[in-house]
């Protein structure tokens, strides 16, 4: 099985930029986009539900801002919306859709901002979050987590880590969240398979950036521990264009 997940910074701009191409060559069983930034009656019925694949929407209640949207070839379970952090539930930032071998967590982690005044309601929804994975995965879900996390964890996961120590997204506080994450019991998927750096996800949009590689490693697919036997790959797509950010995919074992 395949799936995928971009942050493809406006489906509408995306769409005008390949996203259908692409969306039709991969072909895969679930594909998950964050920041949306439209609902499903601002978009041709193509980019609704792409190719009949069953959509699932969560658009912000601000028009043009933030949101996800789900598209699987079979229908889920069940869908649930948000994790009960009201300020952010409305912004359409989590997805949460169960299939008959797994749960997938679709999500659009909060932006710290430059002068740091989103940083304690991302912290707080860092938090709420781990407790409902938390919740999920003691009913014994398996949990497949993919999401523009706004975190680069590690040193390596930028090129440029000791100039940005006080920037959004490489703060102590956002990396540390990370840290206690993964202690919890979960593992990022990307790591399993490649351990060094230059391996980036996003990219400013100033001139030459991205063709040198100047990028943060912000998207990823996490996993509880206990589903690791599934795991068959995970890989970047810094080659699709499209958006500041690319696609990253896994593989998992039927």
């Amino acid at each position: 099985m395949k799936l995928l997940s971009w942050n493809v910074n406006g489906i509408r701009a995306c769409g005008r930029n390949g996203f259908l191409d692409w969306f039709e060559k991969e072909k895969a069983d679930i594909v998950c986009l964050q920041e949306i930034k439209a609902t499903p009656e601002q978009v041709d019925e193509n980019f609704r539900n792409p190719l009949k694949y069953h959509a699932l929407w969560n658009p912000a209640e601000k028009l043009g801002y933030s949101g996800t949207a789900i598209f699987s070839k079979k229908e889920p379970l069940e869908v649930k919306y948000g994790i009960g952090v009201k300020e952010l539930d409305r912004e359409g930032r989590v997805i949460i859709a169960k299939y008959p071998k797994f749960t997938v967590v679709n999500s659009y982690f909060p932006n710290s901002k430059r002068d740091h005044s989103r940083l304690p309601l991302k912290i707080k929804f860092c938090k709420k979050f781990l407790k409902e994975m938390n919740k999920l995965r003691d009913q014994g879900e398996n949990l497949v987590m993919c999401a523009d996390w706004n975190i680069a964890h590690q040193e390596i996961d930028l090129k440029n880590p000791k100039t940005n120590k006080k920037n959004a997204g490489f703060l102590p506080e956002e990396r540390a969240w990370m840290t206690e994450f993964i202690e919890a019991g979960y593992f990022d998927t990307f790591r399993q398979f490649e351990p060094e750096g230059g391996h980036y996800t996003w990219w400013s949009y100033r001139p030459g950036i991205r063709e040198r590689n100047v990028g943060w490693r912000l998207d990823y697919f996490m996993m509880n521990e206990e589903a690791k036997g599934r795991l068959k790959k995970s890989y970047n797509q810094p080659e699709v264009q499209g958006s500041d950010h690319c696609p990253v995919a896994i593989e998992l074992k039927r």
